[in-house]
């Protein structure tokens, strides 16, 4: 069994940054892939960004393609998503995933969620 914590969301006006943050309670090898989802309200979840925990594959959605980058930290098994010139439509509970699987489609483990708010 694997724990995700995020940290990091918050109230950001348009054009901003946040940079989440999610902790793995602890390193698996079964573990393949991570990464970020999101979910606003009246909307289904959709997948952010995900990267593999080992090499440098990386996976960004269109919808946020250029402004948000997903890394990762082995030692500290921490995944980062950094997102930059945040847009209000970017509104929503963002959540860290893990999976056993690569591509990440099918979701193990989720993080309990913390909400990014983008408004004036």
């Amino acid at each position: 069994q694997v724990q995700l914590v995020e940290s990091g969301g918050g109230l950001v006006q348009p054009g901003g940054s946040l940079r989440l943050s999610c902790v793995a309670s602890r390193r698996s090898f079964s573990i393949l892939g991570l990464g970020w989802f999101r979910q606003a309200p009246g909307k289904e979840r959709e997948k952010v960004a995900t990267i593999r925990w080992s090499g440098e594959t990386t996976y960004h959605a269109d919808s946020v393609k250029g402004r948000f980058t997903i890394s990762r930290d082995n030692a500290k098994n921490t995944v980062y998503l950094q997102m930059n010139s945040l847009k209000v439509e970017d509104t929503a509970v963002y959540y860290c995933a893990a999976s056993h699987s690569w591509p990440l489609d099918a979701v193990d483990y989720w993080g309990q969620g913390t909400q990014v708010t983008v408004s004036s």
